[in-house]
């Protein structure tokens, strides 16, 4: 008989896997690699994200990995923006290209309708060859050869079409500005591999399992992937969650003790663990998630026993020296001082030589 995993098994479980029962030890491209790939849509999150993971994780870590290469900045899951290791990237960008031409069409397609794309991806991968281009540059210099076209879908457009990844110092601890394009091949020196969905499939379960096929879905942005789970089924292991859904993992995977105490951990906006499944059940309330997911934003959490308790911001005025967190509290603590703590780390490592404050509201 199939075994049955309720949410707070399936809770201790994703934790485990995500590095949130315990910080782990290992090397920060190891971690990265484990994760599958880091949201990066805000510029300081990877860095939370692992700092929140990995004991003594320092920010010269993650750039370090952006400088030499091994780790990469690019539109990968989703069509949003991750950092995965350089490796990584090879293999997986070509299997989310999909769901990157799906995003480029819901957003240009009126605009470009009647453009011959692959004319535009040869031409945007002829003007990137050797060189960098932010994406305002590469949309201005594809409107020379097309002087009626709107450089904004064509810079846009081609970050769709072209496996693009963007250097340091962008995406890197408090650096905005224009995102830059180089070439994915000629960064990574390498070249671009095809793989089959499974290898993607097996990563997700073992960073997330167990998991449904909605789940996955979710998380990578690829549609129709009954087939392939189906495929790979004698090779896995199912069970159903408290409503009956089939999850799937790899065989052999621990499941944690329900018991398993769980640390209160900070969460980044956008993260791995809040966007990974359909069904958030095993993480937060229906009410809770329309409090931390409003329409494209996900918002930095608290986790309290391994479920969401609040959302928090935190506003750094380097010139007055004053670092504020906020936490803003969706469900009662029992008790304050976990959260104290572990804010007065999280402050230490984003805010270091400001004068801290913490403020909780309800």
């Amino acid at each position: 008989m199939t075994r049955t995993l309720d949410r707070r098994t399936l809770n201790r479980a994703a934790l485990e896997r995500q590095l949130l029962l315990e910080r782990s030890r290992m090397p920060v491209l190891d971690a990265v690699e484990r994760l599958v790939a880091i949201q990066a849509q805000e510029t300081n999150m990877p860095y939370i994200g692992l700092w929140t993971r990995l004991e003594g994780f320092r920010r010269d870590d993650l750039t370090g990995l952006l400088y030499d290469r091994s780790a990469v900045r690019s539109s990968i899951l989703r069509g949003t923006q991750h950092m995965a290791s350089a490796a990584d990237y090879l293999w997986m960008r070509p299997l989310v290209e999909e769901s990157l031409l799906r995003g480029r069409q819901a957003a240009f397609g009126s605009a470009t309708r009647g453009w011959d794309l692959d004319e535009l991806a040869t031409e945007a991968r002829r003007l990137l060859a050797g060189r960098t281009l932010t994406r305002p540059q590469l949309g201005r210099a594809l409107a020379e050869r097309w002087p009626d076209r709107d450089p904004l879908a064509l810079g846009w457009s081609a970050q769709a079409l072209v496996s693009v990844v963007h250097p340091p110092p962008s995406g890197t601890w408090n650096t905005g500005g224009a995102t830059p394009f180089a070439l994915a091949e000629e960064w990574i020196g390498r070249p671009l591999s095809k793989e089959s969905p499974d290898r993607l499939i097996r990563r997700y379960l073992a960073a997330f399992g167990p998991a449904s096929v909605k789940d996955f879905q979710m998380w990578s942005g690829m549609r129709r992937m009954d087939a392939a789970f189906e495929e790979l089924r004698p090779s896995l292991q199912t069970y159903r969650d408290e409503d009956g859904v089939e999850l799937f993992d790899l065989p052999g995977m621990p499941l944690p003790d329900a018991g398993v105490p769980a640390p209160v951990r900070f969460l980044p906006a956008f993260d791995n663990l809040i966007l990974a499944y359909a069904d958030r059940s095993r993480i937060m309330t229906d009410e809770q998630r329309k409090a931390v997911c409003v329409g494209a934003l996900t918002k930095p959490s608290l986790l309290v026993d391994g479920r969401v308790h609040g959302v928090w911001t935190l506003k750094h005025d380097r010139k007055a020296g004053r670092a504020e967190l906020t936490v803003e509290l969706l469900a009662p603590l029992a008790d304050e001082e976990p959260v104290r703590q572990e804010a007065a780390r999280l402050l230490a490592f984003a805010a270091d030589g400001a004068d801290h404050v913490l403020r909780f509201t309800r």
